[in-house]
């Protein structure tokens, strides 16, 4: 089990900044990937990116270019940058960790609330 604690939520205007913040704890040497999660309001859970062990990112086609993860694996942290937020971006943000098997290893906790609006 992985428990994993987000930060780094807010209010911004559009074309704003935010970093969201994440560590993990627990069953770290299972640990295959760290992601970024969000879901809108009466959406589904998403994924907004993820970087490997071998400092590999992906990134959701909708973020590429405006969001950047950064990930520190002696930390045990993972963060997002995003930059030029637009006001579909809003959503609770959660992170988890991933396994070999792209099993979640962590629990979904409250997330993260990123709010874009003028």
């Amino acid at each position: 089990q992985v428990h994993v604690v987000e930060s780094g939520g807010g209010l911004v205007q559009p074309g704003g900044s935010l970093r969201l913040s994440c560590e993990a704890s627990g069953s770290i040497g299972s640990i295959y990937a760290m992601g970024w999660y969000r879901r809108a309001p009466a959406g589904l859970r998403e994924l907004v990116a993820a970087m490997n062990n071998e400092g590999t990112p992906n990134y959701n086609d909708r973020v590429m270019g405006r969001f950047t993860i950064y990930r520190d694996n002696a930390k045990n942290t993972v963060d997002l940058q995003m930059n030029s937020l637009r006001p579909e971006d809003r959503a609770v943000y959660y992170c988890n960790a991933i396994d070999r098997s792209l099993q979640h290893l962590g629990s979904w906790g409250q997330g993260t609330q990123v709010t874009v609006s003028s």
